[in-house]
Protein backbone atom coordinates (compact mmCIF):
# COMPACT_ATOMS: atom_id res chain seq x y z
CA UNK A 1 0.00 0.00 0.00
CA UNK A 2 1.11 3.59 -1.14
CA UNK A 3 2.69 5.62 2.04
CA UNK A 4 0.99 9.32 2.72
CA UNK A 5 3.39 11.87 3.56
CA UNK A 6 2.86 13.37 7.15
CA UNK A 7 0.25 15.50 8.49
CA UNK A 8 1.01 19.47 8.68
CA UNK A 9 1.54 20.75 12.05
CA UNK A 10 -1.32 23.41 12.29
CA UNK A 11 -1.49 26.49 13.81
CA UNK A 12 -4.40 27.05 16.63
CA UNK A 13 -6.65 28.97 13.95
CA UNK A 14 -5.71 26.47 11.07
CA UNK A 15 -6.96 23.11 13.11
CA UNK A 16 -10.25 25.50 14.24
CA UNK A 17 -10.51 25.81 10.55
CA UNK A 18 -9.96 22.30 9.56
CA UNK A 19 -12.27 20.85 11.85
CA UNK A 20 -15.09 23.07 10.07
CA UNK A 21 -13.80 21.33 6.85
CA UNK A 22 -13.74 18.21 8.81
CA UNK A 23 -17.43 18.39 10.17
CA UNK A 24 -19.00 19.83 6.88
CA UNK A 25 -17.84 17.10 5.15
CA UNK A 26 -18.48 14.64 7.35
CA UNK A 27 -21.73 14.02 5.77
CA UNK A 28 -20.90 13.92 2.14
CA UNK A 29 -17.93 11.61 2.84
CA UNK A 30 -20.52 9.01 4.56
CA UNK A 31 -22.74 9.10 2.14
CA UNK A 32 -20.12 8.79 -0.53
CA UNK A 33 -18.48 5.91 0.93
CA UNK A 34 -21.65 4.54 1.05
CA UNK A 35 -21.97 4.52 -2.69
CA UNK A 36 -18.86 3.22 -3.05
CA UNK A 37 -19.08 0.23 -1.18
CA UNK A 38 -22.16 -0.66 -3.16
CA UNK A 39 -20.38 -0.27 -6.30
CA UNK A 40 -17.27 -2.82 -5.13
CA UNK A 41 -20.25 -5.13 -3.43
CA UNK A 42 -22.01 -4.69 -6.88
CA UNK A 43 -18.49 -6.38 -8.73
CA UNK A 44 -17.82 -9.92 -9.13
CA UNK A 45 -13.90 -11.02 -9.12
CA UNK A 46 -13.63 -10.46 -12.54
CA UNK A 47 -15.00 -7.20 -12.82
CA UNK A 48 -12.88 -5.26 -10.11
CA UNK A 49 -10.53 -3.69 -12.40
CA UNK A 50 -10.60 -2.09 -16.11
CA UNK A 51 -14.14 -0.25 -15.76
CA UNK A 52 -14.35 -0.12 -12.05
CA UNK A 53 -11.40 1.34 -11.83
CA UNK A 54 -12.49 4.39 -13.75
CA UNK A 55 -15.99 4.61 -11.88
CA UNK A 56 -13.96 4.26 -8.27
CA UNK A 57 -11.52 7.17 -9.54
CA UNK A 58 -14.35 9.30 -10.66
CA UNK A 59 -16.00 9.15 -7.06
CA UNK A 60 -12.73 9.72 -5.23
CA UNK A 61 -12.01 12.82 -7.58
CA UNK A 62 -16.17 14.31 -7.09
CA UNK A 63 -14.79 14.09 -3.13
CA UNK A 64 -11.54 15.83 -3.68
CA UNK A 65 -13.96 18.46 -5.78
CA UNK A 66 -16.37 18.86 -2.93
CA UNK A 67 -13.68 19.60 -0.25
CA UNK A 68 -12.47 22.25 -2.16
CA UNK A 69 -15.44 23.68 -2.71
CA UNK A 70 -15.99 23.19 0.97
CA UNK A 71 -12.70 25.07 2.18
CA UNK A 72 -13.32 28.04 -0.35
CA UNK A 73 -16.55 28.22 1.12
CA UNK A 74 -15.57 28.42 4.61
CA UNK A 75 -12.87 30.83 3.48
CA UNK A 76 -15.22 33.25 1.69
CA UNK A 77 -17.38 33.17 4.78
CA UNK A 78 -14.69 34.96 6.35
CA UNK A 79 -13.96 37.21 4.15
CA UNK A 80 -9.78 35.41 3.11
CA UNK A 81 -11.38 34.35 -0.12
CA UNK A 82 -12.88 36.26 -3.21
CA UNK A 83 -14.31 34.23 -6.02
CA UNK A 84 -13.33 35.55 -9.36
Amino acid sequence: MREFKRQPELKDEQEAEAKQIYDRLEQVFDEERMRIARLMASKGNSELFGQTEFELRDRVHELGARALEATADERQKKGRLRRS
